[in-house]
């Protein structure tokens, strides 16, 4: 199920993170930034969403609000455990299904070039790469789906 974290998620999203985004670490030098967010004021800014297990854990969560004409997908992590299962792309579509909802045309996000697998993953899933750049110390790269 995906719901909008509560404040009670502040701890396992952060955990989520940590889990989830750890094994870049040593890729990029550096602790991601999605490691170090301030998850207590996204959440309680109404901008995080997680998918929760059965068992009221968080499987994963993301991250996104809008900005101009589009979403801006900030985030997306999910536990390793819950990798490969459809937790990421059960959340990204609820982004998008989000976005549309919102009267938005599209959804634009950014992952890092050293995390080798998204640069496959979001073409897969509609993504076009629309700029590459240096920007806070990380070399990211840009996407966006028209919706």
């Amino acid at each position: 199920m995906i719901r909008k974290a509560l404040s009670s998620d502040v701890e396992q999203v952060r955990i989520c993170a940590r889990r989830a985004y750890e094994k870049y670490v040593a890729r990029i030098g550096r602790e991601p930034a999605p490691m170090v967010a301030d998850y207590e004021t996204q959440i309680r800014d109404g901008l995080v969403w997680v998918s929760e297990a059965r068992d009221g854990t968080v499987q994963g969560f993301a991250v996104f609000y809008p900005r101009d004409n589009h979403v801006h997908l900030r985030n997306l992590a999910v536990a390793p455990e819950h990798q490969g299962n459809g937790v990421g792309k059960r959340l990204i579509t609820f982004c998008e299904d989000t976005a549309r909802a919102m009267g938005l045309d599209a959804v634009e996000l950014y992952t890092n070039l050293k995390m080798t697998e998204n640069l496959s993953l979001y073409p897969a899933l509609g993504y076009t790469e629309i700029e590459r750049r240096s920007e806070d110390g990380f070399e990211r790269v840009f996407f966006r789906k028209t919706l």
